[in-house]
């Protein structure tokens, strides 16, 4: 069989198990809209803001539509060899054992994963694929890409210098989902692994990221790597010190964060795998840190992940853990500047900060960040009406100790050096509905944010 159709051949195999026969949906138009009737109909597969990338329809800011059951084993389901798809895909795809370095040794490019034994996923048959599998839960919620407020963006030469495509994700932790989480308003087999991983990757193919930033990945060996990479990213995973999600029964292993970036818009210089401190303690958070040279233009360009620590009162430890990254991002940014000194002392390096941050605007991490000499900005206050205000939510879950509407997961970016052109809005609550999140027609108790990027056209930054 040719490589390429593994995948397929795979997934079409999960479509006929789960449902006790092959699949009577009819072929979806090309670039379908989420239609109304709850018929199935995906976002169009939106190419990420990289060389080859089409441009989408972009709407001004403002424009968008308005009994407990037993926990069932991690990623199981009532079938057996669809539950275990991925674990399968994972093994045709490379030959090889899955290697699982050493988390915190820091990598160069002569240590990338080798890639030649993965098979070729096609993005657009793997997205038709993933809504066959869905086919029969509502569709996600429809939202668009979106000028930010202010000015209208500078236009720029996209060939000479193509926006990027940044998606921040708390993706939610299989094991936590199922097992701790306590989602109430939420049916258990909304959170089953073998129909949730293709919302999951229904939203990543619908948007096509250039850089992917996850957080509270439990599946990375035997789902996101193998899948990802076929796809033609770099993938870079890092687990937490003590996981929750190892307190759960039949968990599928420690969770942690994750960095993708394209092969064909990216090189790597240099990885960091930081175990995040406090008041010189380590902490159970990390983060991952990666200095990107873009192919197109040459400039760097250095991207983080984190997840700071949840729950309320730990607000002085949140704090003390941004401080120990805005220093590690200071140094690394500066070892990273190619200028004089007194760039390399400001930060040359463009830098990209994604995470799922637990902290409201009004909390001291946020000033933190906002205030740092980095020169960091939050992309997404650019959604509201007087650019400083960050969205009313990124995450709305109802727990049994009551509704949660919260603004906790941010993209910061270097302003002086680096551009937002377009963001994708957030669903509204309608949208979200009653039972809130996680739901059938969403896989994570956090919403994605996504938003296109591009180098400031600066003639002294350009290599």
């Amino acid at each position: 069989m040719n490589p390429a159709r593994r995948c397929s051949a795979l997934l079409n195999q999960l479509c006929y198990s789960s449902r006790g026969g092959p699949s009577a949906r009819k072929q979806l138009p090309a670039g379908g809209f989420s239609a109304p009737g709850g018929q199935r109909y995906c976002h169009p597969a939106v190419g990420g803001g990289g060389v080859g990338g089409t441009k989408p329809q972009v709407k001004p800011s403002g424009a968008s539509p308005n009994g407990v059951a037993p926990v069932c084993p991690m990623g199981s389901s009532s079938s057996s060899n669809s539950s275990r798809l991925f674990g399968t895909l994972a093994q045709t795809l490379s030959s090889a054992p899955l290697a699982q370095p050493d988390p915190y040794a820091e990598q160069n490019p002569d240590q990338e994963v080798d890639q030649e034994g993965l098979a070729e996923v096609d993005p657009d048959q793997l997205l038709r694929e993933c809504e066959e599998a869905l086919q029969r839960r509502p569709a996600r919620p429809h939202r668009d890409l979106v000028y930010p407020s202010g000015p209208a963006p500078c236009h720029h030469n996209h060939s000479l210098n193509p926006s990027i495509r940044v998606m921040q994700w708390n993706i939610l932790a299989q094991a936590l989902g199922e097992g701790k989480d306590g989602f109430i308003r939420c049916p258990l087999d909304a959170l089953n692994w073998q129909e949730r991983k293709y919302l999951i990757l229904e939203e990543i193919l619908t948007y096509r990221p250039d850089i992917l930033c996850l957080q509270e990945v439990d599946h990375y060996y035997d789902t996101f790597q193998p899948i990802m990479a076929g796809l033609g990213y770099h993938c870079s995973f890092l687990a937490k010190p003590w996981s929750p999600c190892l307190d759960v029964e039949q968990n599928n292993g420690p969770d942690g964060c994750a960095l993708f970036y394209r092969h064909s818009r990216f090189s790597l210089l240099a990885t960091s795998h930081l175990r995040l401190s406090a008041m010189m303690l380590p902490t159970n958070q990390v983060a991952i840190v990666q200095t990107l040279q873009c192919r197109a233009t040459g400039q760097r360009l250095c991207v983080a992940v984190t997840h700071l620590k949840a729950r309320s009162g730990w607000e002085r430890l949140r704090s003390a853990q941004g401080a120990d990254l805005l220093h590690n991002l200071r140094n690394i940014t500066s070892r990273g500047s190619s200028g004089s000194q007194s760039e390399a002392e400001s930060g040359a390096v463009p830098l990209i900060v994604c995470g799922d941050f637990n902290a409201e605007p009004t909390e001291d991490v946020y000033r933190r960040f906002s205030s740092s000499p980095l020169g960091l900005d939050s992309a997404y206050k650019l959604l509201s009406s007087d650019g400083q205000t960050e969205p009313a939510y990124t995450t709305w879950k109802i727990r049994p100790s009551g509704e949660s509407c919260s603004t906790l997961d941010y993209i910061w970016y270097t302003n002086d050096s680096l551009s937002v052109e377009t963001l994708l809005d957030l669903p509204t609550e309608e949208q979200i509905g009653p039972d809130r999140l996680p739901s059938y027609h969403y896989p994570s108790d956090h919403l994605s944010l996504l938003c296109d990027i591009s180098f400031r056209e600066q003639p002294h930054r350009l290599m």
